[in-house]
């Protein structure tokens, strides 16, 4: 089998699993999620915070860490339904591309009609952009890129590959902001099967550690924040949405998946109170051109 075939059925596969999990519809995401369906963790300041505040904040914290005020040019990797590209255009942020692999989620961004936003269905592996960006978000994508199969040195390949496309797709003086779940004191052959195989198949976690050999002679870390405790409010705040939403739920998408959803949103928050999983929010700079290279791809 040719690396060529091998790359599409890779994507191939990434993008069945991201539609099993995202286009169960967005009507059912909107029972539980906040008004701005922001599906990934909250960043909560203060007890007072609601959901809707708390995730507002988890989007500034990303927006200020890549100097958006002073962007010209944004791409979000794993865009969801938009909350961050609708940020950029209210910041005045002239082109903000977004990817996704969710059909759903992309038929919503099209929907809201954001100056200077374009969304793309296609997958990070495929992109080339036109020219550079000054920044990069990429907000709970990270966990997609891998697969349970695959061991610890191709995970990290694959992981450098991205921070390797991000690198050349950046401005010398760019910021790349990255959040994402990761394993904490709890290794792949503990994780719940449940979650592997029913809420994200083909997925698989990082390790802090993946991540940083992954980057190493790309990325100089500048920051690294563990928000588990926030992911474990996050899901917990998700949780009673949808138990007050159940029969609303059932009716859309049926009672066996509402139940797949509830028991999901309740391990999770198990796992991150119990330090299980945590949750990485990592901002990241490029090591000077000359070290590197430059070049978009």
């Amino acid at each position: 089998m040719t690396m060529t075939s091998t790359g599409s059925i890779r994507d191939a596969e990434a993008s069945a699993a991201i539609r099993h999990h995202y286009d169960v519809g967005n009507d059912f995401y909107r029972l539980w999620l906040d008004e701005s369906l922001t599906y990934s963790c909250a960043l909560r300041r203060t007890p007072q915070d609601t959901l809707e505040s708390a995730q507002q904040h988890k989007l500034r914290y990303h927006l200020d860490a890549i100097g958006a005020d002073e962007a010209d040019r944004v791409l979000d990797i794993g865009c969801g339904w938009g909350s961050t590209l609708r940020m950029c255009a209210e910041r005045g942020v002239r082109e903000a591309v977004g990817l996704t692999l969710s059909d759903e989620q992309a038929d919503h961004i099209h929907g809201m009609g954001l100056s200077g936003v374009d969304v793309r269905t296609e997958n990070w592996t495929r992109y080339e952009p036109a020219s550079r960006f000054d920044g990069i978000i990429s907000i709970g994508a990270f966990e997609h890129f891998a697969r349970p199969d695959e061991s610890p040195d191709e995970k990290i390949a694959q992981y450098r590959d991205f921070f390797t496309r991000c690198r050349a797709w950046l401005n010398d003086t760019g910021t790349l902001s990255l959040q994402t779940i990761a394993y904490a004191n709890m290794s792949r052959e503990q994780a719940s099967t449940f979650i592997q195989e029913s809420i994200f198949p083909d997925a698989d976690l990082p390790t802090l550690t993946e991540i940083a050999a992954a980057a190493d002679g790309i990325f100089e870390v500048q920051s690294v924040v563990n928000g588990r405790l926030d992911y474990a409010w996050t899901c917990e705040q998700w949780a009673h949405r949808l138990r007050q939403h159940r029969e609303e739920a059932a009716s859309l998408v049926g009672p066996e998946i509402t139940a797949r959803y509830e028991r999901y949103l309740k391990q999770s928050a198990m796992g991150f109170r119990m330090g299980k999983i945590g949750l990485l929010r990592l901002v990241l700079r490029p090591y000077p051109a000359s070290l590197f290279g430059s070049g978009a791809r």
